[in-house]
């Protein structure tokens, strides 16, 4: 077959586009690359090859305008949310195992079954027992002490009767602060739904008075192995009133809760307008928060290799039950993808505490320095993920077939421009003595 002097000039085009990396045997196998500035130029040359293949996504039960500008940009079309003809899936909730065993190997979507093993409260603290249990509780101690109420109310009255608080009540399933409030007395505590009762950490690191969290962004594309990244910038939230111990403040949720959404409906909330600065305000970016921790004689490398450990840990206390549903409802291993928010809280003796994982993080951009991070972000997992050039009305698989195959022989081949770190690699756990690094 002869090709026309357009066809020569289209596959030219294409073999040298900056959107493209020819991965799988012999560099076959055309892989879209991300560019988070596309959202800004609106350059119809990086929309090219998106057009060209016809890539399409579909959002279902959410709505993120930064997924949906990103994706645009690159040249994707939206379908209708009941279409089958779709690249990527991007949804707020867990898929019904019949629409996972339906996806086709260049199909993605942005959830693992029974990711809720971490995501819910109490799956995650049940896990992590369970870890403690098996390989000790010093090597897992990365949750405050925690009880399920009110199946374990007693085992928390006889702990509240040595340690009389504060302890901090928050609903097993909810997120954003809701819900959440501080006790001193278990008679404070409605029992009319399942809750988790912590240990309140009352010894905060604080910046300036201000006791703050941070909030990081971990993407997992495989459980089986586990292959986890995480991505070099997040954001440290601060509460908006001073720290202080002293229990006539404890109902004061914008001095004890660092949540944006909650810290946001407060007077003394500050914002910036400005993204490249990174230090101001409520809301720092975590390369800033760690800079000036740094200068304050901290030692912020082995702060952020606990904070990695703690990950880690955390990812591998579900890994069994997540890579299980993997292989009960997947018909192709890489279908699945996962970006976790990670919420830590570091204490005055700089050990980060996990707080909770939340299942779709906010994508909301309401500063400036959200979206200079979150679009870096979206755009570096969406190349690591790996979106094959095929359009979804071509159900072939061949193409796909050899680049999941070239992608599991090293799940850590990632392209320059990525800013997510690999830090977990494990085949199982079984060999797990003391840390997981």
């Amino acid at each position: 077959m002869r090709l026309s002097c357009s066809h020569v000039v289209n596959h030219l085009c294409c073999r040298d586009h900056p959107c493209i990396m020819w991965t799988g045997g012999c560099r076959r196998i055309p892989i879209l690359v991300f560019h988070a500035e596309a959202i800004l130029t609106k350059d119809s040359y990086i929309r090219l090859i998106g057009e060209r293949y016809r890539l399409s996504y579909k959002i279902v039960k959410t709505d993120s305008r930064l997924v949906r500008s990103i994706l645009t940009a690159h040249g994707f079309h939206e379908v209708h949310p009941n279409s089958s003809d779709y690249n990527l899936m991007w949804t707020g909730s867990h898929l019904k195992p019949y629409l996972l065993r339906t996806l086709s190997d260049i199909q993605k979507v942005n959830h693992f079954p029974r990711s809720y093993e971490l995501t819910r409260k109490d799956r995650l603290y049940k896990n992590v027992s369970r870890m403690q249990y098996t390989h000790g509780f010093k090597t897992f101690h990365i949750l405050p002490q925690t009880f399920i109420l009110p199946t374990e109310y007693q085992e928390f009255c006889s702990s509240y009767s040595k340690d009389r608080g504060p302890w901090i009540v928050k609903p097993v399933a909810s997120s954003r602060g809701r819900g959440v409030y501080l006790i001193n007395n278990p008679n404070q505590i409605s029992l009319e739904e399942n809750i988790l009762v912590s240990r309140y950490i009352n010894n905060p690191l604080l910046i300036d008075d201000f006791k703050f969290d941070v909030r990081l962004y971990v993407l997992v594309t495989s459980y089986d192995p586990l292959v986890a990244y995480l991505y070099e910038e997040g954001l440290a939230r601060f509460a908006t009133v001073r720290y202080d111990q002293g229990t006539k403040n404890i109902k004061n949720q914008f001095m004890h809760l660092t949540n944006y959404s909650v810290n946001k409906k407060s007077g003394d909330y500050v914002s910036c307008d400005d993204p490249e600065v990174e230090d101001y305000g409520n809301k720092w970016s975590m390369s800033a928060m760690l800079r000036y921790l740094k200068q304050e004689g901290r030692d912020t490398t082995t702060l952020m290799a606990n904070v990695e450990d703690l990950i880690i840990k955390t990812i591998i206390s579900a890994e069994l039950a997540i890579a299980t549903a993997c292989k009960t409802f997947l018909p192709h291993r890489g279908s699945c993808f996962e970006l976790y928010g990670f919420d830590v809280l570091i204490d005055a003796t700089l050990k980060p505490w996990l707080l909770e994982v939340n299942l779709s993080p906010s994508l909301a951009c309401d500063a400036p320095l959200d979206l200079k991070i979150k679009a870096s972000m979206i755009s570096d997992m969406f190349t690591l993920v790996g979106f094959v050039c095929q359009d979804p009305g071509q159900r072939s698989s061949r193409v796909a077939h050899h680049s999941s195959e070239s992608a599991r022989r090293n799940p850590f081949q990632k392209p320059q421009v990525s800013n997510f770190q690999p830090i977990c690699f494990l085949r199982g756990i079984s060999h797990l003595t003391g840390t997981v690094h």
